[in-house]
């Protein structure tokens, strides 16, 4: 369940993230919204997560899944490169995150 957790803290975190970036572009009440939802969804999930996820690991996961989860909006939404090495890089890092789950268990 913890596991579960984890990756709903992820995604939230790319709601925040994504919410900064519709501040950026102008669209204020909505990206306010998704930050102010967002992250704090994000972080009271990660905490509850790493009562049984050891920390790092934790960590190394939520970010990974935040990264990852970012540049895929970036490249659906916003038009932002989808070149083969940027692809593959973003694949390493979700290779990772499989493997810390199945080393940690």
């Amino acid at each position: 369940m913890s596991w579960l957790i984890l990756i709903l803290a992820g995604f939230m975190e790319v709601a925040g993230v994504t919410g900064m970036s519709l501040i950026g572009q102008g669209k204020k009440l909505k990206g306010w919204l998704m930050l102010l939802i967002g992250f704090p969804i994000s972080l009271g999930l990660l905490g509850f997560a790493m009562e049984t996820i050891p920390l790092g690991v934790a960590y190394a996961v939520w970010t990974g899944i935040g990264t990852v989860g970012s540049a895929l909006i970036g490249i659906i939404f916003y038009k932002e490169s989808a070149s083969y090495k940027r692809v593959m890089y973003l694949s390493f890092i979700i290779i990772a995150v499989i493997g810390l789950r199945l080393v940690t268990g």
